[in-house]
């Protein structure tokens, strides 16, 4: 009976010892929640009439326009302010993406920011391989806005990010 209590001792032992280590792997929730909360992220348009700003999930929680933005025909404002929401949501959530890798990406091995550039890339036709980090720079745009298909000047109330 004592080698079967001390092989009981030891699967005991090795238990304590895995629940240790899913705490401390979880030990980061908490910050990880409140750098996804402080998250911001502002893009501005290529012709400087538009800024957008884009907080946790992609949602804007600010949008200024110059005077500027005034003379510009309104199908082209429009544009330029859907490719700017568009820009900015993507800029956050690879950002956002970015801190959960921080907080778990070596614990799970999956890279969260490679998968969100791959999604963008096929969503808006960019390259996959751009750092979030050549993306967050405020007031400094990393590309040119697209120009949106017809069909993107509808305003409709669905998802800016979409997944095909």
């Amino acid at each position: 009976m004592s080698a079967q209590m001390d092989e009981l001792i030891a699967q005991f032992e090795n238990f304590r010892s895995k629940v240790r280590q899913a705490e401390a792997r979880f030990a980061g929730v908490g910050d990880m929640q409140e750098r996804i909360a402080r998250l911001e992220t502002t893009v501005t348009s290529p012709d400087g009439t538009v800024t957008v700003t884009a907080g946790a999930g992609g949602t804007i929680t600010d949008l200024r326009l110059t005077a500027g933005a005034t003379r510009v025909e309104a199908g082209q404002l429009a544009a330029t302010i859907m490719g700017t929401i568009r820009r900015a949501a993507a800029a956050a959530a690879q950002q956002q993406a970015g801190i959960v890798d921080d907080a778990f990406g070596d614990a799970f091995g999956v890279d969260v920011s490679a998968q969100v550039r791959e999604a963008q890339a096929e969503a808006f036709g960019t390259a996959a391989a751009e750092p979030a980090s050549e993306q967050q720079q405020p007031r400094q745009p990393s590309r040119p806005a697209r120009r949106p298909a017809a069909e993107d000047d509808d305003f409709g109330q669905g998802p800016i990010l979409r997944r095909s």
